[in-house]
C-alpha cells in the first residue's frame, strides 16, 4: 500500500532535497508582542472583583435555602467562568446534596430540566449520579416518551447530561440519539467545551436573559476582562521569546502557532495562579510542534536517528553527532529549555525527571513513525495505535502542566501519572485519532507515515468511510473511559483530573468540525480573538 505520495518523498530523500510541507504562515505577525500591560486599569479591575465577589459569595449562600435554585446558581458560576473564585464552597455543597440525594429524589418530583441539570452538575464534579433517574421518561416500549419533544429547555439540558455517560450506561446512550433527533442543530454544541470559550459565549447569553441577576452578571464581565489583561500579558512575554529565538526563520518548514499553542495552555487552566504554569506548557507545547514538523516534514531519516539518539541523551556533548546545522540549533534550544525549567523549579526535580522521559518516548515515537514513512510501511491499526498514544504527545505536555501545581501534585501523583491511567490513555488516544480524521488525507500528500484511517482500512479491509465512523466510535468510548476515570473515588485530585480533561477539550475544539484547525488556523483565529484580544 506504498502510495505515490511516500515513493515521491522517499525519492527526495535519497537524493538529498527536502520536502515542502508549505504550511500556512503565521495570522498574528508581532501583534502580541508590543502590549504594554495597563498597570491601573487591572487594578481597578481588581478592586471590583474584590468587591463583587463579596456580593455573589452571598447570593451563592442565599440560595442554598431551595437544593434547585442553588443548583442553578452553581451552574452559572461555572458557565460564567467565575466559579474558581468558589471552589471551596461549590465543593462542600455539593458533596451535601449528593449525600441527600436519595432523600432528595424521594422528596421531589423533578422535571427533566432539573433533573438533567442536577445530574449534569454533579457527574462534572466527579460525583456519580445514578442515571436510572432519567427512567420514568421513557414509556413501555423503552423508548423516550413523544410527551416531551416540546420541552426544549429539558430537552437540551437532557442533552448536555448526555456525555456525562459511562460504559454500560445505555439510557444515556439512548438520550443522546433521541435529543439530537429532537433539537435544531443551532441548539447542539459539540460536547466538550474549552471554558474560556463557555464563559465567554455565556456571558453574552446571559445577558441577554430577562431574569439575569445584575449583580452576577456585572462580576462575570469584569472578572473575565481582568484575566484576560493577564492572558495578554503572558502571550506579550511568550511572543517576544518566540520572536527572539527567530525560528520562524530558522525553521521555514514548521508551523509558526505561538498564538494557538499559548490558546492551548489556556485551555488547561485559565485561572490567574496557573500563570507559570502557562507559560511552561505554552514554550514545551511549542518545542514538540517542532519536533513533529522536524521529523514529520523535513529531516531525512538518517538525521533522525540521530536526533533522537542526542534527544535520549539529553547532554550538551551529545550536539557534536548531530549531522546538520539546524538540528543543532534546535536541540541546543531544547536543553537550554530544560536548564530555564530546572532552574526555575528549584528542587523540585520529579516533575523535570518526568518531562525527559516523556520527551525521550515522543521522540522515540516520532522515529517510529519516520521509520514506516520511509520504508512506505502500513502498520496494523493495533500497532499504530499503541505508537499513536506517545506521538499525541499529550504525555508530555500534560507533565508539563503539572508545573507549580505543589499543592495537589506531589510524588505520589507524578507515579500515578507515569502509570499511564486509564485517563491519559483515553485522551492520548482521542488526540491522535481525531487528528487523524482530519489531517490523513494532507499528510498522506505530504509522504507522511500511514495514518490511523489508513491503517484500520487495511486491517480490517474497510471503505475511507466506515474506517472514520469506527475510529468516531472509539473517540466516543474514549470519553466514557475519561469520565469514569473522574467519578470519586479518583485515583488523583480533580484538580489535575480536570486539567487533563480540558486537554482533551482543546482536540475536540482543534479537530471537532472535520478541519485541522491548528495547520489551517483560519476558524482559529476567530476563537483566539474571542478569549484574548
Amino acid at each position: 500500500m506504498e502510495t505515490q505520495a511516500h515513493l515521491t518523498a522517499n525519492s527526495n530523500r535519497q537524493n538529498n532535497s527536502r520536502p515542502e510541507a508549505n504550511f500556512p504562515p503565521s495570522l498574528w505577525g508581532c501583534s502580541f508582542a508590543s502590549f504594554s500591560f495597563p498597570q491601573t486599569e487591572f487594578e481597578r479591575y481588581t478592586r471590583q472583583v474584590d468587591v463583587l465577589k463579596e456580593n455573589v459569595k452571598d447570593m451563592l449562600m442565599a440560595s442554598k435555602k431551595d437544593t434547585v435554585e442553588h443548583i442553578e446558581f452553581i451552574n452559572l458560576l461555572c458557565r460564567l467562568g467565575v466559579s474558581y473564585h468558589f471552589d471551596d464552597e461549590i465543593e462542600n455543597s455539593l458533596k451535601e446534596i449528593f449525600d441527600d440525594l436519595p432523600h432528595l429524589l424521594e422528596k421531589h418530583d423533578f422535571d427533566l430540566y432539573t433533573l438533567s441539570l442536577l445530574f449534569r452538575v454533579l457527574r462534572q464534579h466527579g460525583f456519580k449520579m445514578p442515571c436510572v433517574v432519567f427512567d420514568k421518561f421513557k414509556d413501555t416500549n423503552g423508548e423516550f416518551k413523544k410527551t416531551i419533544i416540546n420541552d426544549v429547555k429539558g430537552i437540551l439540558s437532557l442533552y448536555e447530561a448526555s456525555f456525562l455517560s459511562v460504559h454500560g450506561e445505555q439510557i444515556l446512550d439512548d438520550a443522546l440519539v433521541f435529543t439530537k433527533a429532537n433539537l435544531a442543530s443551532s441548539a447542539m454544541q459539540s460536547s466538550p467545551r474549552v471554558p474560556r470559550i463557555e464563559a465567554r459565549k455565556y456571558i453574552s447569553f446571559y445577558e441577554e436573559d430577562e431574569s439575569r441577576m445584575d449583580t452576577l452578571l456585572k462580576f462575570a464581565k469584569i472578572d473575565f476582562n481582568r484575566v484576560q489583561l493577564l492572558h495578554r500579558q503572558e502571550l506579550s512575554i511568550l511572543s517576544r521569546w518566540w520572536n527572539d529565538l527567530n525560528f520562524s526563520e530558522e525553521f521555514p518548514y514548521a508551523r509558526d502557532r505561538i498564538v494557538e499553542i499559548y490558546f492551548w495552555a489556556n485551555a488547561i487552566h485559565f485561572e490567574p495562579q496557573y500563570a507559570f504554569s502557562r507559560m511552561v506548557v505554552t514554550k514545551y507545547t511549542k518545542f514538540v510542534s517542532l519536533l513533529d514538523d522536524t521529523y514529520d516534514a523535513y529531516a531525512s531519516f538518517e538525521e533522525i536517528q540521530h536526533f533522537t539518539n542526542a534527544i535520549e541523551r539529553c547532554c550538551m556533548d551529545a550536539i557534536d553527532q548531530l549531522p546538520a546545522e539546524y538540528l543543532k540549533v534546535l536541540y541546543r534550544a531544547l536543553l537550554n529549555l530544560f536548564s530555564e525549567t530546572e532552574s526555575d523549579m528549584g528542587k523540585a526535580r520529579t516533575i523535570l525527571c518526568l518531562i525527559l522521559r516523556e520527551g525521550g518516548k515522543l521522540a522515540r515515537g516520532y522515529r517510529v513513525e519516520a521509520q514506516w514513512a520511509d520504508e512506505g510501511h502500513v502498520p496494523t491499526f493495533d500497532e499504530y495505535v499503541r505508537n499513536g498514544l506517545t506521538t499525541s504527545a499529550y504525555g508530555v505536555i500534560t507533565a508539563v502542566s503539572f508545573v507549580e501545581m505543589d499543592e495537589v501534585a506531589g510524588q505520589e501523583e507524578y507515579e500515578w501519572l507515569k502509570s499511564n491511567p486509564k485517563i491519559m490513555k483515553a485522551g492520548k488516544m482521542i488526540c491522535r485519532l481525531m487528528n487523524d480524521i482530519v489531517g490523513h488525507e494532507d499528510e498522506q500528500k505530504r509522504g507522511d507515515c500511514a495514518s490511523g484511517v489508513e491503517c484500520y482500512m487495511k486491517q480490517y479491509d474497510a471503505s475511507e468511510k466506515k474506517a472514520i465512523e469506527e475510529i468516531q466510535n472509539m473517540v466516543a468510548n474514549g470519553w466514557k473511559d475519561i469520565n469514569e476515570d473522574c467519578m470519586r473515588p479518583t485515583n488523583a485530585p480533580m484538580l489535575l483530573l480536570q486539567h487533563i480533561v480540558n486537554l482533551v477539550r482543546v482536540t475536540d475544539v482543534m479537530y471537532g468540525d472535520d478541519d485541522d484547525a491548528y495547520t489551517i488556523p483560519l476558524k482559529f483565529k476567530r476563537l483566539c480573538h474571542f478569549i484574548i484580544c
